[in-house]
């Protein structure tokens, strides 16, 4: 049974073409087994993009029915191990073809036994370490690790980082916040030096996003959020697939807000 909610899930009576729909464009995206990683997989392939993934988990079979869904690795991107051995994976599966697009979505955000905040002071160093390790290093190396199949494609990478990385949010924890504070800054820092392979580096910082892992309290934000609503994973989707567009092929080093006005309150 597939999810109603699920943005891959085939309605009953989708008819499916026989014509190819592969643009020639590839997009490697992380953290794509649920949330927003998912929603943007599933864009990616409406818009007729091959997408290879990864997370720490598999995804359910309906989830890969489109061909366009060619691969799915199981990778902690923590690891440094597991971040090797699934670049390395990635460069096979392209083979000679270069690759358009890096998404890297995957991130942590760790709490307390009790789902608190974890702060400076309630938090261990080794949790920090681990946060950092996935939240900033790993885009870090990912796009060091696939820099000449994204130069081939003339690419661009996407660093999903967060409206807590510019604010104290009061349910993200100090270590995921100051470590999407550091992808915000090394976006730019990206952008610049990988101006020269001729890809493109933006960033997308999304809000409160209505997912499985938002809890109840955070219904009481939306009052601060001028849209008055919760953003939807295709929310984010959307504004992360046209940053790979050809329309904004003069747009690097921004980091573009999907929070309903949020920050402005």
């Amino acid at each position: 049974m597939t999810d109603a909610n699920d943005p891959l899930a085939e309605p009953t009576n989708r008819v499916v073409s026989d014509e190819p729909r592969h643009t020639g464009h590839s997009v490697v995206i992380t953290g794509a087994s649920q949330g927003i990683g998912h929603a943007i997989a599933a864009r990616f392939m409406a818009e007729g993009w091959q997408v290879i993934t990864c997370a720490r988990r598999d995804v359910p079979a309906h989830c890969r029915r489109d061909p366009l869904w060619t691969h799915h690795f199981v990778a902690d991107l923590s690891q440094s191990d597991s971040l090797d051995s699934f670049a390395a994976r990635v460069v096979e599966a392209l083979g000679d073809q270069p690759l358009h697009a890096l998404i890297n979505n995957a991130g942590v955000s760790p709490k307390t036994p009790y789902n608190e905040r974890l702060g400076i002071l309630n938090g261990s160093i080794d949790g920090w370490h681990e946060v950092f390790e996935l939240n900033f290093f790993a885009p870090l190396r990912l796009a060091r690790a696939l820099g000449v199949k994204l130069s081939r494609g003339k690419g661009t990478i996407i660093n999903i980082t967060s409206i807590a990385g510019h604010y104290v949010h009061p349910f993200a924890g100090s270590a995921y916040s100051t470590s999407k504070a550091g992808l915000s800054g090394l976006t730019r820092e990206m952008a610049a030096e990988f101006a020269q392979l001729g890809v493109r580096v933006n960033a997308v910082a999304p809000g409160e996003i209505a997912t499985e892992m938002i809890s109840e309290e955070y219904e009481a934000l939306i009052p601060r959020i001028p849209l008055d609503r919760m953003g939807t994973v295709a929310d984010v989707a959307g504004v992360v697939y046209r940053l790979c567009d050809a329309d904004f092929s003069y747009v690097t080093g921004n980091e573009v807000f999907v929070d309903g006005g949020q920050r402005l309150l």
